[in-house]
C-alpha cells in the first residue's frame, strides 16, 4: 500500500471520472505486478547442502588426517636428497618442472624422472605404513 501511494503522489494526475477507488486499485495492481517481476529477476539465496562440512584447515578436528600427513612426510623425509628435493619442489611447494629444474640446478627431464621415482617410492612406503599402524593399535 505504501508503494502504491508513493507512486500516486510521485506523479500527480487528474482524475476525470470521479473514480478515485478504481484508479487507486489499478495502481495497486500494477505496483504488485511490477514488484513480483522484479523479485523474479533477482537471484534467490539457496541453503547449503547438509552433506558438506565446512572447510576446517586445522588438524585438531581431524586427527586421522594429521596422522596420515605425518606418515607421508616421514616417508618423504626418508627419500634420498635428490628425490626428496624434486618431490618437495613440485608437489609440496607447487613449482613447475621448469622452475624446479632451475632451482635445483638440473635439467627438466631429470626432474621429471626423479619425481616419478620419488612418487613411486612414497607410494610403496605408504602401502607398508598402514599395516604397521594397524598392528600397533590392535
Amino acid at each position: 500500500m505504501q508503494e502504491t501511494f508513493a507512486r500516486v503522489l510521485a506523479k500527480p494526475r487528474r482524475i476525470r471520472n470521479e473514480d478515485d477507488l478504481g484508479y487507486l486499485l489499478q495502481v495497486l495492481r500494477n505496483t504488485f505486478i511490477s514488484s513480483r517481476r522484479a523479485a523474479a529477476r533477482r537471484l534467490a539465496p539457496e541453503a547449503l547442502d547438509d552433506r558438506f562440512e565446512p572447510v576446517d584447515p586445522s588438524a585438531a578436528s581431524r586427527p586421522e588426517q594429521a596422522a596420515e600427513a605425518r606418515e607421508v612426510f616421514a616417508v618423504i623425509a626418508g627419500l634420498s636428497e635428490p628425490f626428496r628435493d624434486a618431490l618437495v619442489a613440485v608437489d609440496v611447494a607447487g613449482l613447475s618442472y621448469a622452475e624446479a629444474a632451475e632451482l635445483l640446478g638440473a635439467k627438466e627431464a631429470t626432474i621429471t624422472s626423479r619425481l616419478f621415482r620419488a612418487r613411486a617410492q612414497v607410494a610403496r612406503g605408504m602401502e607398508s605404513a598402514p599395516k604397521g599402524v594397524e598392528s600397533s593399535s590392535g
